[in-house]
C-alpha cells in the first residue's frame, strides 16, 4: 500500500513517464520469457528513448514477428522496424518514422536504487486500448539472478503488478525517470514482478542502434557447477566452496590462460565466488580488453591467473 501523502508525487511521475510509452502489436502468437503463450496482438509495450523514434522494449516482445504496429499514447499508429536485438539481456530497439516531434523518456540510474523505494510500472497489459495502464509498489530486491534460456540475468524485483503485455514497458521512479524495463513475471508466485535495470540497457543501446546487435560482449569461455559438500566428498575435492570448472571452451580466454577442467574458481578480482551465477555477473560488468585475476584452487594448490577478456563469438542472434 502506497502512503496517501505520496499520491501527488506518484501522479506527477506518471504524467511524465507515461507520455512516451507505446503499445506494440505483433502479428504472431506471442511467447514470453517463461514460455507462456498469449493468443493476442497487443501483447507488448515499449518506451521512446530519443527524438529519432527509437523505442526500447524486450527482445521477446518483437522476436520472430512478421509485422509490428506501434500505437502511441495519443493514438497515432506507426509501422515499427526492428533496429537491433540482444537475446542475452532480452532487450531490443525498434524504430518508427515520423516528422512529428516525439516525447522521449528520461533514463535514470538503476545503480542508485534502494530497497523499499517506490516503483511504478507502465505498460499495456493484455493489449487493452485506452492508453497505458499503471501499477505501483516498491523495489523488493536488487540484483536478483535468474537463469533463463539465454543465460543468467540480473533483475530488479518489485511488487508492482506486471501482467502480460507490460513486457517492454518502463519501470519508473517518483521523478518519472526510467529505472528498468519490465520483463517476465514468475508464473508460480503472487505479487512478484521483474525489470531489467536501465543501466544494463545503457551499456548496449548505442551498439544495438549502430550495429543491430552486441558485438563486443566479453566472455570467459567456461562452464562451471557449484560445489556442495556432497560433491566435494564424492570426488575428493580440496574444498567445499567455489565453482568447479566442468569445461573449457576452445579458443576462449580461459583456454588461452591455461584454465583446466577440474580447476576450482575461488574468487574473481578478490570477490569470493560460490556459484556460476556470480561468475556470469562479474564478467558482465567488464568490457573487452579488461584484465581480471582469478584465484584458482588446482588440486589443493592455490594460484592467481590473469585473463584478458575477449569478445564473445557471434552466435547468429
Amino acid at each position: 500500500m502506497i502512503p496517501i501523502q505520496n499520491e501527488q508525487i506518484i501522479i506527477k511521475a506518471i504524467e511524465k513517464g507515461s507520455k512516451n510509452v507505446v503499445n506494440i502489436a505483433s502479428i504472431r502468437m506471442m511467447k514470453d520469457q517463461l514460455l507462456r503463450i498469449f493468443p493476442v496482438q497487443g501483447v507488448g509495450s515499449g518506451v521512446i528513448i530519443d527524438k529519432k523514434g527509437h523505442i526500447l522494449t524486450n527482445n521477446h516482445v518483437i522476436d520472430g514477428a512478421n509485422r509490428l504496429q506501434i500505437t502511441t499514447k495519443g493514438g497515432d499508429i506507426f509501422d515499427g522496424v526492428v533496429v537491433g536485438k540482444d537475446a542475452a539481456t532480452d532487450l531490443a530497439i525498434i524504430k518508427i518514422e515520423t516528422k512529428e516531434a516525439l516525447l522521449f523518456a528520461e533514463l535514470g540510474n538503476s545503480d542508485d536504487l534502494k530497497i523499499g523505494q517506490i516503483a511504478i510500472a507502465i505498460g499495456n497489459p493484455f493489449g487493452l486500448g485506452g492508453g497505458p495502464t499503471v501499477t505501483a509498489g516498491i523495489i523488493s530486491a536488487l540484483s536478483r539472478k535468474l537463469q533463463f534460456e539465454n543465460g543468467v540475468q540480473e533483475l530488479i524485483q518489485t511488487d508492482a503488478a506486471i501482467n502480460p503485455g507490460n513486457s517492454g514497458g518502463p519501470l519508473i521512479d517518483t521523478n518519472g525517470q526510467v529505472i528498468g524495463i519490465n520483463t517476465a513475471k514468475m508464473p508460480y508466485a503472487q505479487g512478484i514482478g521483474f525489470a531489467i535495470p536501465i543501466n544494463i540497457a545503457k551499456t548496449i543501446l548505442n551498439e544495438l542502434i549502430m550495429n543491430g546487435r552486441v558485438k563486443n560482449r566479453p566472455w570467459l569461455g567456461i562452464s562451471a557447477i557449484s560445489i556442495t559438500k556432497q560433491l566435494a566428498g564424492y570426488y575428493g575435492l580440496p574444498t567445499e566452496e567455489g565453482a568447479l570448472i566442468a569445461e573449457v571452451l576452445p579458443n576462449s580466454p580461459a583456454k588461452k590462460a591455461d584454465l583446466r577442467k577440474g580447476d576450482i574458481i575461488d574468487s574473481i578480482n578478490g570477490k569470493r565466488i560460490l556459484n556460476p551465477l556470480q561468475i556470469s555477473s562479474e564478467i558482465r560488468k567488464k568490457t573487452i580488453q579488461d584484465r581480471i585475476t582469478l584465484k584458482i584452487n588446482r588440486y589443493g594448490g592455490i594460484l592467481d591467473v590473469e585473463i584478458d577478456l575477449l569478445p564473445q563469438p557471434l552466435d547468429g542472434n
